[in-house]
């Protein structure tokens, strides 16, 4: 992994340095003025009539997020969508916590659409379940073209940002989407999907991985599709930290430390995560961080310290049914989460990684990863029935 790393930084700065979306993330990262910031295209903006003003968290955290948006690990959209006899997301939908005119208040730049499913939902009836949410999201992202675009890889996702545009990446889709089929994985691959959740699957249960569990991960990391632990067990979490090649994440996972709940991360994974360089993305859900900003701002504290600025990013979790923390109901609320870390001494290049410059990293490293593997490897055609009989 630290050869395909150094590789990978090589590549970037010799490869894309030249590229305009490359370029736009290069300037993007210059600190801010007290008294001149600086909007998307690089252009100095006034920041009031008041020098006093630009020294308002809240005013701060605006320019911050201008030129740093919000990459959103996790939308429950697609399945609330379902329920809706007609929808219009570009003029605002207050049925949902979602819209384009919400995502451009909160400075949303790219969100991860969910393709779970409920409960119960196996076999084949799971995989035709998650190609209708594909196909819908599809749909719903053509008919928003003004508002969203959607995105198979980091470079996509800087294009849509570039053009105004919300960026949609497909993913995470539960385990039983697979059927225990990794045929099914690539061809779920090849219609977009980014992210799948190792949990709810007869090879990824409470013991850990199996030998076919295993051979799921592989392919995942020689296809490019990231592999996403929230909710496996703790045997799982870290087979799967020790065999995949390409960085982790955790979708919906805040500090156990701090609030009791399954799906919550223990100190020591959250140090583990660190090493290996994956992502923890913390959900604004009351249940799993606290009814307040401050307590997300809490359980953001703790990942940072023990798992490193790299590897904590933000999983907004709205229209998934959860309740959310105070002024953090939908998702215009980003803004005064980052007000509240800016009050906590977070630097603006730390908050930069973490609202889109760590999403952005894992995703080029998976589709690196993934060119080297598949130079090593060829598709697997790996039975269950043979590896776990």
């Amino acid at each position: 992994m630290a050869d395909l790393q150094d590789e990978l930084h090589a590549t970037t700065e010799v490869g894309e340095l030249d590229r305009p979306d490359v370029v736009a993330d290069v300037e993007a990262e210059a600190e801010f003025e007290p008294d001149v910031l600086e909007d998307e295209q690089g252009l100095a903006v006034d920041a009031g009539p008041e020098g006093d003003a630009a020294e308002d968290p809240l005013v701060r955290a605006h320019a911050l997020l201008a030129a740093h948006p919000v990459a959103d690990g996790y939308s429950g959209l697609p399945w609330a969508l379902r329920h809706l006899p007609w929808y219009d997301l570009e003029l605002g939908e207050s049925t949902i916590d979602t819209d384009v005119p919400r995502l451009r208040e909160g400075h949303v730049g790219a969100l991860f659409w969910s393709l779970h499913l409920p409960d119960g939902l196996v076999g084949e009836r799971a995989v035709g379940a998650t190609l209708e949410q594909l196909d819908l999201v599809r749909t719903v992202v053509e008919a928003h073209p003004e508002g969203l675009r959607m995105a198979h890889s980091a470079a996509q996702v800087t294009d849509a940002r570039n053009c105004g545009r919300v960026a949609v990446l497909l993913g995470p889709a539960g385990a039983a989407a697979l059927d225990d089929s990794l045929g099914i994985l690539r061809a779920l691959h090849s219609l977009g999907l980014r992210v799948l959740t190792l949990s709810g699957a007869s090879w990824a249960g409470e013991n850990g991985l199996t030998r076919f569990g295993e051979e799921v991960v592989r392919e995942t990391n020689r296809i490019g599709v990231l592999v996403d632990l929230s909710g496996a067990s703790d045997a799982t979490v870290s087979r799967a930290l020790t065999i995949s090649k390409s960085p982790v994440v955790f979708t919906r996972s805040a500090a156990r430390a701090l609030r009791l709940h399954p799906a919550n991360l223990p100190d020591d994974v959250l140090v583990e995560l660190g090493m290996t360089k994956g992502l923890c993305l913390v959900p604004l859900t009351a249940e799993q961080t606290g009814p307040s900003v401050r307590d997300v701002a809490d359980h953001l504290d703790h990942v940072r310290a023990l798992a490193g600025p790299e590897c904590v990013g933000l999983s907004g979790t709205y229209d998934s049914g959860a309740a959310h923390p105070q002024d953090l109901s939908d998702a215009s609320g980003y803004p005064r989460l980052i007000a509240e870390l800016l009050g906590r001494g977070w630097s603006e290049s730390d908050l930069a990684l973490l609202t889109w410059g760590n999403v952005q990293r894992v995703l080029r490293t998976a589709d690196f990863t993934a060119r080297a593997a598949r130079n090593r490897r060829e598709p697997s055609t790996a039975k269950i029935a043979e590896m776990d009989g």
